[in-house]
């Protein structure tokens, strides 16, 4: 699957299944709310990872299908959802106890702005109206890794900056950072091109990209 062909839709997918790659069996997991909570779709047959709502959900499921009856049961962006076999209901409290104690191995979000530094905006554009920060300032600093999968650019404008002009969510907490356009790895000396969209040359991402982009001398197509 490439990212040139499809529309935009498609190239959420295209994200999604990169990231599912990311993930490891047993792992404990929270997707943000979007985009991310495609990526269980794509993991591997062999990769079985526990979702955590922080809404109070333990083991999460997909989103019921072609289901009549009224939803009381949603994740995190209000979305319907369920709850597999031998999943949990908690309190937020106890929610939020896994999620700060350093419980959550990884967490999957999209990014309004990422800089070079690592740092993270995603949850206001001053101005507009938006419903909270929500648990993304917690589980940044909380996960063990912070991974962000977003569109690279915004209306043609990068997404990828020197340094976010927008209210941070955190800092320096972004590990790796997956686009249609390629992944990147935050680094403590900047940011990595370590992979490439095969349809796309170097200069592409660069020219897309505002912040400052070494490229991996073991470059290697996304797939």
């Amino acid at each position: 699957m490439t990212a040139s062909t499809l529309d935009r839709a498609g190239l959420k997918d295209f994200i999604a299944a990169r990231v599912a790659r990311e993930l490891r069996d047993g792992d404990f997991v929270n997707l943000g709310i979007g985009l991310p909570t495609l990526v269980p779709k794509y993991l591997s047959a062999d990769v079985k990872v526990v979702l955590q709502a922080e809404v109070g959900m333990v083991d999460a499921g997909p989103c019921p299908e072609c289901d009549p009856e009224p939803r009381y049961v949603v994740d995190a962006g209000g979305r319907p959802a369920s709850i597999r076999l031998g999943g949990a209901f908690i309190d937020s409290a106890t929610s939020f106890a896994l999620i700060r104690g350093g419980h959550v191995d990884a967490t999957v979000l999209g990014a309004l702005q990422v800089d070079a530094a690592g740092n993270l905006a995603n949850w206001i554009i001053p101005g507009k109206m938006v419903p909270g920060m929500g648990g993304a300032m917690d589980l940044v600093v909380g996960a063990k890794r912070v991974i962000v999968a977003m569109e690279h650019t915004q209306r043609g404008a990068p997404k990828i900056l020197p340094t976010c002009t927008l209210p941070l969510t955190a800092m320096a907490c972004v590990d790796l950072i997956v686009t249609e356009m390629g992944v990147i790895q935050v680094t403590p000396d900047g940011l990595v091109l370590v992979e490439i969209n095969p349809d796309l040359s170097v200069e592409d991402v660069v020219a897309a990209t505002a912040a400052p982009l070494t490229i991996s001398p073991t470059l290697a197509p996304m797939c």
